[in-house]
């Protein structure tokens, strides 16, 4: 399975649940910090895997990856997202592997209390709730986009930009980051997207009652993608260990840049 790799090729690992959208790559603003902190963090082209396996299959398939990685070490799992939800059920299968689970702009089960409403993506997760076809439709619509102008689709995604984001996502820097993750999830891992936000919509919080590793939550507080009412869902209810560590006027991706080398640190001594 496609992967790439960031930090010391030898150092303690770390698997990296990318967000969606989003790809590999997004976990680049780890790599200089697993550098000086030893830590050999490894992300899964989630999204490349046949579009076909699904449901608590696909999170096997993904556990079973990283055992293999692994090679019978204990690993530590960094969620971005809605791919924290990936991280937590993936949890389930590697029970007695895991250290830490640290989860980043968290998105919660939306089964669990109402938070659509506080969601800049209300529209598209109930779209891809109760009128599926048209969720793929729109899907792939925007990798249409992403392929022919993805100066448009990132304009169009970072609209609702809030707090530090909004103004994060007017740097060439960020696009110069974030465009390819777009590019690379919609035009070429469509289906896989697709995937991940139907399984993100269906009810999931039994799993997070069944959580029994030490789970640390970093949030911003301006988030409208992942509102702070999730991390403080998470704090509350999952029944292991968990630290919620609340960052003030950040929002999704600054949230991301500002948590990557406060984790690294804290695994390095883990």
């Amino acid at each position: 399975m496609k992967f790439v790799e960031y930090g010391n090729p030898e150092g303690k690992t770390v698997i990296y649940f990318h967000g969606a959208p989003g790809s590999p790559q997004e976990c680049s603003v780890f790599d200089s910090y697993a550098k000086e902190n030893n830590l050999n963090v490894v992300c899964y082209d989630r999204f490349a895997i046949n579009s076909s396996i699904k449901n608590q299959t696909y999170y096997q398939k993904l556990a079973s990856i990283i055992i293999d990685k692994a090679n019978d070490n204990q690993v530590d799992l960094i969620g971005f997202s809605i791919g924290c939800h990936a991280a937590i059920e993936t949890s389930l299968y590697l029970q007695g592997r895991v250290r830490n689970i640290h989860l980043i702009s968290s998105a919660a089960p939306l089964d669990a209390e109402d938070f659509l409403d506080g969601m800049a993506g209300k529209m598209v997760f109930l779209m891809a709730i109760k009128h599926p076809t048209m969720f793929t439709l729109l899907s792939y619509w925007q990798a249409l986009l992403a392929n022919l102008l993805p100066s448009i689709l990132f304009k169009m995604l970072f609209s609702s930009a809030a707090g530090k984001d909004k103004e994060l996502s007017k740097t060439k820097e960020f696009r110069r980051y974030a465009t390819p993750l777009l590019t690379h999830c919609f035009n070429i891992n469509v289906k896989g997207y697709i995937r991940e936000i139907n399984q993100y919509v269906t009810p999931w919080k039994e799993s997070v009652l069944k959580c029994n590793t030490s789970t640390h939550l970093w949030h911003g507080t301006n988030d409208n993608w992942s509102p702070i009412t999730m991390a403080n869902y998470f704090k509350t209810t999952v029944p292991a260990y968990t630290s919620l560590e609340t960052m003030q006027g950040l929002s999704h991706y600054t949230c991301l840049y500002a948590a990557a080398p406060q984790i690294c640190r804290q695994l390095a001594k883990a």
